[in-house]
């Protein structure tokens, strides 16, 4: 497993020193990946029943040509790395149990 505090640290930090706004909240978008769709509809299905805004699986193409499913949850929440962490720390440990990969976590730049 990646470190993601420290991938979160430098996710937020970039942010904020290329001047994004701190006091408004984010759209944080999760990923999940898995080569099975069935593994990655129980994971969609376990996230919507914590409570998540779970978007629709997609079927996604590598950079090799080949495919794999996915999945986006989308969190409002603030420019704040303990914050963020809260669901990395959830989500990641809900990709372990259902087998999927949980392929961190973006955002997008705001003034």
């Amino acid at each position: 497993m990646e470190n993601w505090r420290e991938i979160s640290e430098d996710i937020v930090t970039s942010l904020l020193e290329d001047g994004s706004d701190p006091e408004i909240l984010y759209e944080v978008e999760h990923h999940f990946v898995c080569e099975d769709f069935v593994k990655l509809e129980q994971a969609a299905l376990a996230a919507f029943k914590l409570g998540y805004d779970v978007e629709e699986p997609a079927e996604l193409e590598l950079e090799d040509g080949s495919k794999i499913w996915g999945f986006d949850i989308v969190v409002e929440a603030e420019l704040d790395v303990d914050v963020i962490m809260e669901d990395v720390d959830k989500l990641a440990q809900l990709a372990i149990d259902t087998d999927v990969e949980y392929d961190g976590w973006g955002t997008y730049f705001q003034e």
